[in-house]
């Protein structure tokens, strides 16, 4: 896939969620809730200072990483599905 998000925006890819319960039920997809939990697939070079210069992105290629929950556009490319959005709605970076 070439695609490379502009300024401050990153694309990320949901991680896929479990659809089996502690106790061995199995979940609908249509009944599950939406992770909140992604891993970076590609990430724009920064958002530009006053000085013009591209300021550093604080994620990076395959980090997984926490983000709101209505945050972001849904798109679909090459059949997959992935969410682009801004730096900022990132709440935090999963180590």
């Amino acid at each position: 896939m070439n695609f490379k998000p502009l300024y401050d925006n990153v694309l990320i890819k949901r991680v896929e969620s479990q659809s089996q319960t502690s106790s061995g039920l199995y979940i609908p997809t249509s009944a599950q809730e939406k992770p909140q939990q992604a891993t970076v697939i590609e990430v724009g070079p920064g958002k530009r200072n006053k000085d013009g210069e591209h300021q550093p992105m604080a994620v990076k290629k395959d980090d997984t990483i926490l983000f709101g929950k209505y945050s972001g556009h849904e798109l679909k490319l090459e059949g997959e599905d992935y969410i682009i959005l801004k730096e900022t709605d990132i709440l935090a970076i999963v180590s």
